[in-house]
């Protein structure tokens, strides 16, 4: 792959040599050769020229679900992977919820060998525990081996105190990191929604912060007494916000996310009764929200993310108590950060965290693998569903205005846009 990009804005708060200046970027064989204000290259090179367009090191999401195998109607790893790299994202890593969930490492190198030929790199959770089901700690030692990033229940909640204990203290013998969804269902109950002003307005039942509180500073609690390595995978109140805050001054080793529709709607979203915005967790009060983004600012939550979760159309086209939870977020979630932060932050979240699964952070420097994101962070428009090219259409961003337009990404010597 021979490719000059032309008079491109870069967008590298990491990299002051190159740093919201105008350049030129040649990329031969997938390496970045040259970057200078004006490149004149021979033939057998490709020109990619934009209106406005803008380059940065390659985007990354914690927190992607598909379906294959077990729900390849909902998306399979291929088509999902191709709608990432075409919206920005050139690496994520996939939750553990397929039919059947990978719990052994054979589970972990199919999905790995799914996504080979992919632009997009996968990077596989393995599930915490046998079936997810929370009874026994699943092949963690062998999933690890295999290539698994982490491992996670996804969306069960650990109701077994002890197992996480265990949990935390085994994966401390190879590095392995433990997420563990925030949510006691025996405060929760059948809560739905949020409860507050606007669930008992709707006759809603409602899941109070403190469901999601309680679990946060359990498991806090839990990771200072036997040490090790602690994901929260978003959060949604507060609170939270305020008790992880807490934890890190202490010095244990705890991370969070925060989903990018946690941060951008409120339960005053609700009130239409319409599916899409049945989520888990669920939409919280205006302060929550702005809370959210201040964690983000300060570094108290250390990623955000779509929190990619596709649904067929039947489990969401039913009566709101019955619809599944869930909504697609790989395409709409540089257009709704784009509104909510300025654009250097905006790059820096969505180019953090890869760190933390022990993923190589690509660098936008001569002699490395071309990683790239390409943008234009103006146009405006109004997000329809011939806009989606995920195969499940459950967006909660439907009808809301996006800014930016994402025009694709170049990795492993491929260009997708």
């Amino acid at each position: 792959m021979n490719i000059l990009i032309k008079k491109a804005q870069i967008v590298d708060p990491s990299n002051k040599e190159y740093h919201l200046k105008k350049h030129d970027i040649l990329i031969k064989d997938g390496i970045i050769a040259e970057i200078a204000t004006d490149i004149q290259t021979g033939e057998n090179i490709e020109i990619l020229e934009k209106d406005n367009l803008h380059v940065s090191t390659g985007w990354f999401d914690s927190s992607v679900s598909f379906g294959e195998p077990g729900y390849e109607e909902r998306e399979t790893i291929k088509h999902g992977l191709f709608v990432a790299a075409k919206s920005g994202f050139t690496d994520i890593v996939l939750n553990p919820n397929t039919n059947p969930v990978p719990d052994s490492s054979s589970d972990i190198v199919f999905l790995k060998n799914a996504a080979k030929e992919s632009a997009t790199s996968l990077y596989p959770l393995g599930a915490l525990t046998v079936g997810a089901e929370g009874e026994a700690l699943a092949e963690l030692y062998d999933m690890k081996n295999a290539g698994a990033v982490g491992f996670y229940d996804y969306k069960h909640p650990l109701k077994n105190a002890n197992l996480l204990k265990i949990a935390l203290q085994y994966n401390q013998n190879f590095n392995g990191l433990v997420h563990s969804f925030p949510l006691d269902k025996q405060i929760s109950g059948k809560g739905i929604v949020s409860e507050g002003e606007i669930s008992t307005k709707l006759g809603l039942k409602g899941i109070p912060h403190l469901a999601e509180e309680l679990f946060i500073a359990r498991d806090l609690y839990i990771l200072e007494y036997t040490g090790g390595k602690l994901h929260i995978p978003t959060i949604s109140t507060a609170k939270g916000v305020k008790l992880i805050a807490e934890a890190k001054k202490k010095g244990l080793d705890v991370s969070c996310s925060v989903a990018i529709h946690n941060l951008y709607f409120t339960d005053a979203s609700l009130e239409g009764f319409d599916s899409h915005f049945k989520l888990m967790p669920p939409l919280r009060t205006k302060e929550d929200s702005k809370a959210l983004i201040a964690g983000l600012q300060d570094g108290t939550i250390d990623y955000v993310t779509t929190d990619h979760r596709p649904m067929d159309i039947e489990l969401k086209r039913v009566e709101f108590d019955n619809a599944e939870d869930g909504t697609i977020g790989l395409e709409t979630a540089f257009g709704i950060l784009n509104q909510l932060f300025d654009l250097e932050t905006l790059i820096s979240l969505l180019t953090k965290g890869r760190e933390r699964y022990g993923i190589p952070t690509p660098k936008l420097q001569v002699g490395e693998s071309a990683t790239l994101t390409l943008f234009n962070p103006e146009p405006e428009f109004t997000l329809d569903t011939e806009h989606i090219l995920s195969a499940s259409k459950n967006s909660c961003f439907i009808g809301s205005t996006l800014k930016g337009k994402v025009y694709g990404s170049i990795a492993k010597k491929q260009l997708i846009s």
